[in-house]
């Protein structure tokens, strides 16, 4: 027997129960239908939208450290100079060129596994390059030929003929009268050297997968301890997602110094002639997108030019699981960028 309400249906809507529960599923597939082309759709979003955030993250990433290393060697660019060891303010104590690859871990603590550090130096004063001649030292107070731009609370270098063993001391000008510089040290020197007001000595790291930057005229980037690592206000990220950093020396090798880069490689510069061949720093980073795929999507680790086409091994990074790192998308960007301070300086001095 239908009851009061089937019979009600029945007459008013034309339609049988049989037939409302038919469209009923028809329209519950229909949405089933929609949901799924939604959320393919919003995947492949996602997966675009992660590509371009890597993208992005490399580009300003390598526009930093490109900016920076066009900059290096401003103010100190000189054979007497190269590979010192430089006192900092901070009572820090650094080694003193352009740019430093992997420098040893007392100066930068190692970052994740399988990237590069660097070290980038450089003052920002509109002054000569050359240095200023002292003519007279009487303790902290120098005796130069003329004052050029040099000025009060600029940051200054007292450095002898050569370093030797000698540590060099960043010393800070006091007072500038006519030809006469007052310095904050009394270190023994021949020649003063202006770095201006505000130098940068910059740690460039790879950590927990950001590219961080730490200033050692702030900070002393050489302490390791893991709060001091992990303390964002130090090593300051610049760029998340960055797997990877590595770099190498561009050198001139040919007999008549030209200029010209001729080789590639990892090697620090022993001597200041080294250094002063070291005219450009060749790098590349690698960015993995913030997306993790369902299934594996890189079938091989990335390449770049200084590896000569070894892979640069990312199955050991920040992921919780280390075989996931295929379900990422990676892209590599990688330059050359010139010492521009230095490409003078080797002719000059003879090597």
């Amino acid at each position: 027997m239908k009851t009061k309400t089937q019979n009600y249906m029945h007459r008013h809507s034309g339609f049988s129960l049989i037939e409302i529960m038919v469209g009923l599923a028809i329209g519950m597939l229909g949405i089933i239908v929609m949901m799924q082309v939604y959320a393919l759709s919003e995947e492949r979003k996602r997966t675009t939208t992660a590509g371009s955030d890597a993208q992005n993250n490399a580009i300003i990433a390598l526009d930093a450290i490109q900016r920076d290393i066009s900059r290096s060697g401003h103010g100190f660019a000189n054979t007497r100079l190269m590979g010192c060891n430089l006192q900092l303010p901070s009572g820090a104590t650094i080694p003193l060129a352009p740019v430093i690859v992997n420098p040893a871990a007392t100066v930068i603590p190692v970052g994740d596994a399988n990237t590069d550090t660097l070290l980038v130096s450089y003052g920002n004063a509109d002054d000569q390059p050359d240095g200023y001649n002292v003519n007279n030292q009487s303790g902290s107070t120098y005796t130069i030929t003329g004052t050029g731009m040099m000025k009060q609370n600029d940051r200054a270098i007292a450095a002898p003929a050569a370093c030797g063993a000698t540590t060099l001391v960043l010393g800070t000008v006091q007072s500038v009268t006519n030809s006469v510089i007052q310095l904050s040290s009394s270190e023994a020197g021949t020649a003063l050297y202006n770095l201006g007001g505000t130098p940068r000595f910059l740690a460039y790291a790879i950590r927990s997968g950001n590219l961080t930057v730490c200033n050692y005229m702030i900070n002393n980037c050489g302490d390791a301890t893991a709060a001091t690592l992990a303390n964002q206000a130090i090593w300051r990220p610049i760029a998340s997602n960055v797997v990877s950093l590595r770099a190498q020396y561009g050198r001139d090798t040919s007999g008549s110094m030209d200029g010209i880069v001729d080789s590639y490689d990892q090697t620090t510069p022993a001597t200041a002639c080294a250094w002063a061949r070291a005219s450009a720093i060749r790098f590349a980073l690698v960015t993995r997108s913030g997306q993790f795929e369902k299934a594996a999507v890189t079938a091989a680790a990335p390449i770049w030019t200084g590896t000569g086409g070894a892979p640069i091994d990312l199955s050991v990074n920040t992921l919780p699981v280390q075989s996931e790192w295929q379900q990422y998308r990676y892209r590599v960007f990688e330059t050359t960028a010139p010492i521009r301070n230095v490409a003078w300086m080797g002719a000059i001095a003879g090597c």
